[in-house]
């Protein structure tokens, strides 16, 4: 299924990412760059199996999917840049600002906040909701880069909107987008919380850079995969993806 549904989620993205040739050319080739280079989609198909999830279709989820992963890339072009990491690379290839220069990076990540939007209000339902869950977590995401800025010891709030916001947004969007209800819909935002938590948690293990010890750090993995999992329970639609994926992030290498 994984394959499946990562297929599907690039068909979305490449749909709605700008055309090659397209003015100012500038803009959209390093948009296109810095949504195409490498990436997991873990956002996209979060949003994807969520709608599974909450007894929807994957086709559902199609824009929301996209538009989660708009955001997130945002946030990775923004990060990069020299005011804020100062990284030259990620994901094995020169990051937006080395290749395009500052000035594009930084609006190349402007439009791809604004596609995201433009993309979300696609959605074949309940799109206010869903506009307002991507808002949630393009306001997080900033929120959390601040405190992070300012050495913030509060690493649960820090980790929470950095990283869980967009795990939580790709997964409301994906239930609203498949008509699920409240319940529903908290649901599997508990499980993203905790799934992005996780997965924040065994990235400090792979950096090697632990804010608290190794074995907290695992423990504290470990633990916000279990709730993860947990949330998934009496869900109407079948939740074999995302419970799937849950424990493969547990366990990654990279």
């Amino acid at each position: 299924m994984e394959k499946r549904l990562l297929e599907f989620a690039q068909c979305a993205i490449d749909e709605a990412l700008p055309s090659e040739g397209e003015r100012p050319e500038s803009l959209a080739s390093a948009i296109r760059y810095a949504v195409g280079v490498g990436g997991k989609r873990i956002r996209p198909l979060i949003a994807l199996g969520a709608a599974i999830a909450a007894g929807g279709k994957t086709e559902d989820a199609k824009w929301p999917a996209a538009a989660i992963e708009f955001l997130h890339n945002y946030t990775l072009i923004h990060d990069d840049l020299p005011a804020m990491d100062n990284d030259s690379e990620r994901r094995g290839m020169p990051t937006v600002w080395v290749r395009f220069g500052e000035a594009n990076a930084i609006l190349a990540g402007d439009a791809l906040q604004a596609l995201a939007f433009k993309v979300a209000a696609k959605a074949p339902r309940n799109r206010q909701q869903i506009l307002d869950a991507l808002s949630d977590a393009a306001y997080g995401v900033v929120q959390g880069q601040v405190e992070d800025i300012e050495h913030s010891k509060d690493l649960e709030y820090i980790y929470t909107h950095k990283t869980a916001d967009l795990f939580i947004a790709a997964a409301k969007m994906g239930a609203l987008a498949a008509n699920g209800d409240s319940t529903i819909v908290e649901k599997l935002a508990l499980f993203a919380k905790n799934l992005g938590l996780a997965f924040q948690y065994q990235d400090d293990i792979l950096d090697g850079d632990y804010p608290v010890s190794c074995e907290e750090t695992y423990k504290r993995s470990v633990d916000c995969t279990q709730k993860a999992l947990a949330a998934l329970e009496n869900l109407p639609g079948d939740t074999t993806f995302l419970k799937n994926l849950a424990n493969k992030l547990l366990g990654r290498k990279i």
